[in-house]
């Protein structure tokens, strides 16, 4: 679906165009046209590629999707995806931008989100002596606003771990605290994957040779890049200390059974002193006095009882009970 096409001269939006006068602005070399579409039909993909002059490798990973992120040189013209990271019922949904450059055109697709881009255009028109740049300032400006959503979520990643934390010694949650943790590693995961590769990217794209598009832009890349790095760095960050939380669970868990089993054992000592004394008593034996005793039958029971209470007293002050 068509969002937005607009052409642009000097950093000043000329006019909303229709798809079939692209060519026309497109020749003019003091213009570039910008056109945003979403989740793409071949046949919109097809006409994109009649009008700009669209690689077909470039075309057939947009049509294709669930690409790796990256940007990809053809010529004179770049073809970029980046992945757009957002929560859906507390989970994180993986969409696409992908983004063909070009001297005098700058072409969106945004497939599999609900996450809109209409705040990038409004931004660049505002700022038009950075839009001035051309081409090359757009593809900035889409790569800047995609990034900048990964920071909520890294946040909202941190909360909900620090919130796990907070239960770690809850006696009894380390199985629950577990699962939780290793959700949360999953989330984490999404996001690194989205992160390393763009970061890689985004690299070649200022200092040294970068492409012709982007020569009058490095410095705003080489801003987008610090940003990864720093997302890079807090996902690192993150997954460390959810590694050690879970060893940290399986320690309570241990302990847990360490502390079961303990009571086990000391109600079992204690059961196998009285069987003891039962089984003495229950041989049968015809010279034993204390089966013909008038009080034999209170004082073997006494004698239990007085041996229980003594062990559970000494497990009980060792901690085992």
């Amino acid at each position: 679906m068509l969002i937005n096409c607009a052409a642009y001269r000097e950093g000043t939006k000329l006019s909303d165009i229709s798809i079939e006068a692209i060519s026309d602005f497109v020749s003019q070399p003091d213009c570039f046209v910008w056109v945003a579409l979403r989740d793409a039909t071949d046949l919109e993909l097809s006409e994109m590629q009649e009008e700009f002059g669209l690689h077909p490798l470039a075309v057939e990973d947009a049509r294709h999707g669930h690409q790796r992120p990256k940007i990809d040189e053809y010529g004179d013209s770049l073809f970029a995806v980046v992945h757009l990271i957002e929560f859906v019922d507390n989970e994180l949904s993986v969409g696409e931008v992908n983004v063909f450059v070009g001297r005098n055109y700058v072409l969106s697709v945004r497939n599999r989100s609900q996450q809109s881009l209409l705040g990038v255009r409004e931004r660049c028109e505002r700022e038009t002596e950075l839009l001035r740049h051309g081409a090359g300032f757009v593809f900035y400006a889409l790569i800047d606003a995609v990034v900048d959503r990964y920071f909520p979520v890294i946040d909202a990643l941190e909360t909900d771990l620090e919130a796990i934390e907070e239960r770690i010694f809850t006696k009894g949650a380390a199985q629950s605290n577990i699962e939780q943790l290793y959700a949360l590693k999953r989330k984490l995961m999404v996001l690194k994957h989205a992160v390393a590769p763009l970061m890689e990217a985004a690299g070649k794209l200022h200092g040294g040779r970068v492409p012709a598009v982007c020569a009058n832009s490095q410095e705003y890349f080489r801003d987008v890049n610090d940003h990864l790095a720093r997302i890079n760095t807090t996902i690192d960050s993150v997954r460390d200390t959810i590694v050690t939380a879970i060893q940290v669970n399986l320690s309570m868990v241990t302990i847990e059974e360490s502390e079961v089993n303990k009571k086990l054992a000391a109600w079992a000592a204690i059961f196998a002193v009285i069987t003891a004394f039962a089984g003495i008593w229950g041989m049968n034996f015809k010279a034993m006095p204390e089966l013909h005793w008038e009080y034999g039958y209170p004082t073997a029971l006494a004698t239990m009882l007085a041996a229980s209470v003594f062990l559970y007293r000494r497990f009980r002050k060792s901690g085992w009970l």
